[in-house]
């Protein structure tokens, strides 16, 4: 059942949008030259909002208080029609809510393999909310207000989240049969780039000699940017300059993208990258990312132009004395000059991509982590040949892959989940399939 929607405009096609085999909605404004007589004929299904005087014995004849209950009214009279629909609620921030749905990954009718999409809102009582869906889809990181990392043995009581999310997790924790697209647990560890390194250790178990290899980043901790010992520090982790400096919080607060890359040691004492840091090696990379996204069992991957070699930077840092580039990751990465990889360099690049080694990589970094959807950086090292893992993170947008690629595979991501979930809670104690 796909909703329908009508305006003046359209009403001398009522009669052949009642014809579809569709069932449609009007939702009335109550003002006086509405068609609701004629819509009444033709079979549709009306929506009044807050209007206390209209009858409600008329089957055809619906009441709503509020306009964010129209999307569980619809999801509501799809799941008569079929009984295996999964209405999925999703959560997020309006921006990328907006960017997901110009997409078409949230659509409020039925997708091929059963999936229905609803937003949450706080405008309404969330014991109501979650009665109505089968999943939910977030992002909670959108909702963080603070972290605390001298929390991170036990990140979550490190974690400050909005009003909205706090009763969310509240009633996740109270209601364990809920199936959460993912849960919050397994994404904690993506919020601490001190853990995500200590994950990348574990990409070792999959080289083979002689062969390409996947690694993470050398790097080290620093708490504190004073320290005498650095230099010897930087040495003992195989790190040398110049080096990447990075908050140890990785994403969900407004400083855990503010970046420096440092040339010299004595620079080290004038930086406002945000403490604690992880110091990460600069890989030189011939400024060419390949940004992979991991939607359930499918791996797509997209080319993008990234930070040039050491021997640029250090050309450029050179007028202005070898000071520090502090920059903030999401808005001024300093990126070579082309807007965007030739032709000629992308099918150099694709050729020296062990494709196969990644998408094990991939699979592992999924199998570990727990998680649906994922997303990952990878550089590859000029001298070596090494696959690096420069960055790793949850439900990522994947805009760079073409739509009608990504977005039955995101639907399939989240269907395959929904199905594990049901399938554990079928087998086992609810809370066992936390």
């Amino acid at each position: 059942m796909n909703p329908l929607f009508i305006t003046d405009s359209l009403n001398k096609k009522l009669p052949a949008l009642s014809g579809s085999g569709e069932t449609c909605f009007y939702v009335a404004s109550g003002k006086s030259n509405e068609p609701i007589s004629e819509l009444k004929k033709l079979g549709w299904k009306i929506i009044y909002q807050s209007v206390d005087s209209l009858p409600t014995t008329n089957k055809d004849v619906l009441l709503i208080s509020q306009l964010e209950e129209l999307p569980f009214i619809l999801s509501g009279f799809n799941k008569k029609e079929d009984d295996n629909l999964i209405v999925v609620g999703y959560v997020m921030k309006p921006s990328r809510e907006e960017d997901f749905a110009k997409r078409g990954a949230f659509p409020m009718c039925p997708t091929q393999n059963g999936l229905m999409f609803v937003p949450l809102t706080l405008e309404l009582p969330l014991e109501v909310q979650m009665k109505a869906v089968d999943a939910i889809l977030h992002k909670a990181t959108d909702e963080i207000i603070s972290i605390d990392m001298s929390s991170s043995v036990d990140l979550p009581k490190g974690i400050s989240f909005s009003g909205g999310m706090c009763e969310l997790e509240r009633y996740f924790r109270g209601h364990p049969e809920c199936c959460i697209v993912d849960p919050l647990g397994k994404i904690y560890p993506l919020l601490d780039r001190l853990k995500i390194q200590g994950i990348l250790l574990g990409l070792e178990d999959l080289n083979i000699k002689n062969h390409n290899k996947i690694r993470g980043p050398h790097f080290m901790k620093l708490d504190s940017l004073q320290d005498s010992n650095i230099g010897d520090l930087l040495l003992q982790s195989k790190l040398s300059f110049p080096v990447i400096l990075k908050p140890q919080v990785a994403c969900g607060v407004a400083d855990a993208h503010n970046m420096a890359l440092v040339f010299k040691l004595e620079d080290f004492q004038d930086l406002s990258v945000p403490l604690p840091a992880i110091a990460q090696e600069y890989v030189d990379h011939g400024s060419l990312l390949f940004k992979f996204y991991v939607l359930g069992d499918k791996v797509f991957y997209a080319i993008k132009k990234s930070m040039p070699n050491a021997n640029v930077l250090v050309s450029s840092s050179e007028k202005t004395g070898f000071s520090p580039l502090q920059f903030n990751s999401l808005k001024s990465l300093p990126v070579a000059k082309e807007d965007q990889p030739s032709s000629d360099v992308q099918k150099i690049s694709e050729q020296s991509l062990d494709l196969e080694l990644v998408h094990q990589a991939a699979n592992w970094l999924r199998t570990t982590l727990g998680l649906t959807i994922i997303g990952f950086d990878v550089v590859i090292q000029e001298d070596s040949g090494d696959h690096v893992i420069v960055d790793l993170n949850y439900l990522p947008s994947f805009k760079e892959i073409p739509d009608c690629d990504a977005i039955p595979a995101f639907f399939n991501a989240i269907k395959h989940a929904y199905e594990l979930w049901k399938t554990k809670l079928v087998t086992k104690n609810p809370s066992d399939a936390l």
